[in-house]
């Protein structure tokens, strides 16, 4: 993960400004209400790829690396004797 800015949330609501400018950047914004994780602001863009799920299989598919092959498992496992 990208690195993250920790903000207190009352210094959130004084540097408003300065958080969302950040998070435009990319760099996740955390706000922590009573020291613990409340948020994170993110910059729009980035929502998709939290958002988003992808199967392995899409994902594979479009890997850059055209010439890429998988191939199938023929293994019908062992024969045992009862």
């Amino acid at each position: 993960m990208k690195n993250i800015n920790i903000w207190q949330l009352q210094t959130a609501k004084n540097k408003l400004s300065e958080l969302i400018n950040n998070a435009s950047k990319g760099i996740p914004q955390l706000i922590t209400k009573n020291g613990k994780p409340s948020v994170y602001v993110i910059k729009a863009d980035d929502l998709q790829l939290y958002t988003e799920r992808v199967s392995i299989k899409k994902t594979i598919l479009d890997c850059p690396h055209k010439g890429f092959f998988i191939p199938e498992d023929k293994d019908t496992g062992r024969e045992i004797d009862l």
